[in-house]
């Protein structure tokens, strides 16, 4: 091909370069050639069906068969964006208890909820809220497997095991022999309800050796893991409400939360209470196939609950819409076998990404798949988990959540309120209601605060004059705050940002002054502001473009940008050069600011952070992270080493998951710092010129419908 520009109008209305019009993609050979396959019991590759609301997560069997078995890896849950529990509060236990006054030189007392240690009440109402409320797993829906002489199947009994995850329908369709018979199972989510069909299909259904069994857990309350506790089946109630010959409704009660699990199926067969917590589903009449279909909902209302094939059929116009209406990137024509696993780890996080982290709340850290953090989301991390819809032109997935912006705004203008500030100061570790939880270094980050900024804006983009309606106020509040937390030293007159812990958490506030990240993101998120006031007809905040004006640059030693103004010895301590390298976001994250930043010195920055950095000891994001500074420094080569360095913590499982540790076998932020860094090496960024900045040269990439970063 000639060194020409070619424009074509994507599937979804967005501009491609560097494709020519007969060259368009084959969506459907793209993603069905990373259709996950599974031939054995890994408890790293459980497959998930979801639909951003609710997810449900199998294991080998098509089912949740064998929870046991994957625990310690990836879990079979079945979550949603409803189902959270709070253990009852018998020792009265104040979230007030868990405040703190800080003096941090900005002109006020300023109070934050940590996670104090003393005195003991107190120290175990920090830790009351840390935990409450925390995300439910629903119940477990698998099959009961039973040997001729009526003895439960063991995964050893298991064989000949073919599973695979269609992406271009959502279904996962899973085929194994157990007591020398054929079992054929696929499984569907709906994809506008919280609910999962399934189609069993067995001699041995028919023999009375398999049927469907549902378990209900009470929730452990820790910060990581499958949220099932087994051992207290007298603190939760599950009551058969309702049993007729075609469906079934139970009731589960948990303290003071309620919810319902409504069961239906086509064929010969009832419901039966086994134990406490456990219900079959056995066929009557020598059918050897069972359909069903089971929703999870909070409400008493009982709905006609699809059957299996309008779900699988549901379910399939869903995935393929959503496959032909968004960006596209097709890395096929390349000899460099790393292409094909960058486009393989593109294509299951977009899947991942659809059904774990586009619901009407935050995701958690890892999703609807099992808990980490107590199931709460993270404020900072949104970013990471959703800013990508934007870039691959699906910008109303960003929606739901500023719609939580919105609902949490109260909340945050509390927060606001009690430390002495304007505006609204956004939580970091929360919930759907929008309240803090104590937190020993949550509470003090700041950079969680521009991310509704970012969020408007690349909806404006999309939605223009709506978006500037919408979403004003939740502009105008958060830039009030940022305005106000500044200080302004006389002497050197520059506003700082003084005493924060950065996103790079190994400063913490007795160290962090004008950390180069955090600086940067207050120049973009305040100057974004004072945009939207003009576009809106409104004159100019004149102190927040004094600010502006008045940032101070990066502070710099031996041709390299510091961690932060306040740490000389950045690259010389382990302890600074650990943990996310967070320099590199303020040329790359963000556009760089002139009068802040010098191309020359962030390269050389750049650079020895590469060669230089602890890079055991970062987290899954920032391999995108840096990837991100990488284009924007024109080093493309170099973009494509950090997204596939062969470090534990940028391991992407055969399901997709990023995977991090023993702890987090589940890590999304990783998966959509991926999909955002690739989107930018092909689409650019604002101002960009070149043709897909992020390539190396000799490499050939196709792609459509992707929107620049700003």
């Amino acid at each position: 091909m000639k060194n020409m520009c070619f424009v074509v109008i994507s599937l979804a209305g967005g501009i491609c370069l560097g494709c020519e019009a007969e060259e368009n993609i084959n969506r459907l050979a793209l993603v069905q050639r990373h259709n996950i396959q599974v031939t054995h019991f890994d408890p790293h590759a459980s497959l998930s069906v979801g639909n951003g609301e609710f997810a449900f997560t199998v294991d080998a069997t098509g089912l949740q068969t064998f929870p046991e078995l994957y625990e310690t890896g990836v879990p079979l849950g079945t979550q949603s964006q409803w189902g959270w529990h709070s253990f009852p509060n018998d020792n009265d236990y104040r979230i007030e208890e868990s405040l703190r006054v800080y003096d941090f030189g900005r002109g006020r007392k300023e109070s934050y909820l940590v996670q104090v240690r003393t005195p003991e009440h107190a120290a175990k109402a920090a830790d009351y809220f840390r935990v409450n409320p925390h995300r439910l797993h629903l119940g477990y829906i698998g099959l009961e497997l039973l040997k001729k002489d009526g003895s439960p199947a063991a995964p050893e009994d298991i064989s000949a095991i073919q599973e695979e995850i269609d992406l271009w329908s959502g279904g996962v369709h899973s085929t194994f022999l157990f007591d020398n018979e054929k079992v054929e199972v696929s499984t569907y989510a709906h994809p506008a309800i919280d609910a999962i069909s399934a189609r069993v299909e067995s001699p041995l259904v028919a023999k009375g050796q398999l049927k469907i069994r549902f378990t209900f857990p009470y929730p452990t309350g820790k910060h990581s893991d499958a949220a099932s506790d087994w051992s207290h089946p007298e603190k939760h109630q599950t009551t058969l409400v309702e049993n007729g010959p075609n469906g079934a409704t139970l009731q589960r009660v948990l303290d003071s939360t309620r919810y319902h699990v409504n069961i239906s199926w086509d064929g010969a067969a009832g419901m039966t209470r086994q134990e406490e917590h456990r219900f079959l589903l056995e066929p009557r009449q020598g059918e050897q196939r069972l359909e069903l279909t089971c929703s999870f909902t909070p409400s008493t209302q009982t709905i006609e609950l699809p059957g299996y094939q309008e779900t699988a059929d549901s379910s399939t116009v869903h995935w393929q819409h959503f496959w032909t209406s968004g960006g596209a990137i097709d890395f096929s024509g390349n000899k460099d076998p790393r292409a094909l696993e960058l486009e393989r780890r593109v294509i299951l996080s977009q899947y991942l990404m659809a059904i774990q982290c586009a619901g009407s709340t935050p995701p958690q850290e890892t999703g609807l798949t099992y808990n980490s953090w107590f199931g709460k989301f993270h404020m900072e991390m949104i970013w990471w988990h959703q800013m990508h819809f934007a870039l691959w032109n699906r910008a109303e997935l960003l929606k739901p959540s500023m719609a939580w912006y919105q609902s949490a705004l109260p909340e945050a203008r509390k927060t606001a309120e009690r430390q002495g500030y304007k505006g609204v100061r956004w939580m970091k570790m929360t919930d759907p209601s929008g309240k803090e939880s104590p937190s020993s270094v949550g509470s003090f980050l700041i950079w969680e605060q521009p991310h509704v900024i970012y969020f408007a804006e690349l909806l404006y983009r999309r939605f223009g004059t709506e978006a500037l309606r919408e979403y004003k106020d939740l502009v105008f509040a958060t830039a009030d705050f940022m305005a106000d937390f500044v200080v302004y030293e006389k002497d050197r007159d520059c506003y700082s940002l003084n005493h924060v812990n950065g996103a790079q958490e190994t400063l913490k506030p007795d160290n962090s002054h004008n950390p180069p990240f955090e600086v940067s993101y207050w120049h973009w998120g305040l100057k974004t502001a004072q945009e939207w006031r003009v576009r809106l007809g409104m004159e100019r905040e004149a102190s927040w473009d004094e600010i502006i004006a008045k940032l101070p640059p990066f502070a710099e030693r031996e041709g390299l940008y510091l961690a932060a103004e306040s740490l000389p010895d950045t690259y010389t301590n382990e302890k600074y050069m650990s943990d996310h390298p967070m320099v590199l976001g303020a040329y790359g994250f963000l556009p760089p600011v002139e009068r802040l930043v010098n191309k020359e010195t962030m390269t050389n920055t750049f650079h020895f952070i590469h060669d230089n950095w602890f890079w055991s000891q970062t987290w899954g994001w920032d391999y995108p992270l840096a990837a991100m500074s990488a284009v924007r420094l024109g080093l493309p080569e170099k973009a494509v080493d950090l997204l596939l360095m062969d470090q534990q913590k940028n391991t992407y499982l055969p399901n997709g998951h990023n995977y991090q540790d023993s702890r987090l076998r589940v890590y999304l932020p990783g998966n959509g710092g991926t999909l955002a860094a690739v989107a930018m090496m092909c689409a650019g960024y604002d101002g960009c010129t070149e043709e897909n900045p992020g390539i190396p040269k000799g490499w050939k990439v196709k792609w459509e419908g992707l929107e620049r970063m700003p």
